[in-house]
């Protein structure tokens, strides 16, 4: 019973980001959108008191840890390495659904402040080191200079 009405409830709630989705200037993927939507009323109907199944909120949550890497892979800082970014975040975010799921908020707390450290880290522009700022100024001038 749990699987379908969450079944039901992604396909819905997806319609629904569809339809939302024709407005922003930014991309939402329908279906993800339905998924953190499903887990978001599961944990909002848990903590009311309703029973959920830890197990499908659990699968929710962690599709979305992934799905939510793979989108930020697009966005990392110059030279940033992909693999290290999966590496590091898909565990502690893993960690945080594991909190989430399980009503250890203490887990899901450090976990999710783990999580917006390193997204700071790999998703924050870095300043250009000295160097490069000199080559940068250097190719510029070229460029003027050039026709």
């Amino acid at each position: 019973m749990t699987v379908a009405l969450a079944l039901v409830s992604i396909f819905a709630l997806a319609g629904l980001a569809w339809l939302a989705g024709r407005a922003p200037r930014f991309a939402l993927c329908p279906i993800c959108c339905g998924v953190v939507a499903t887990w978001l009323w599961m944990l909002g109907a848990r903590f009311a008191g309703f029973p959920v199944d830890a197990t499908m909120l659990a699968v929710l949550l962690g599709a979305s840890v992934v799905g939510i890497a793979d989108q930020l892979e697009s966005h990392l800082a110059r030279g940033c390495s992909p693999l290290l970014w999966k590496t590091l975040t898909l565990p502690v975010g893993f960690a945080a659904a594991y909190g989430l799921a399980a009503e250890r908020w203490n887990v899901a707390a450090i976990a999710g402040l783990a999580l917006v450290l390193l997204a700071a880290w790999f998703l924050l522009p870095r300043r250009l080191a000295a160097s490069d700022e000199a080559v940068v100024k250097k190719l510029e001038q070229e460029m003027k200079n050039c026709c």
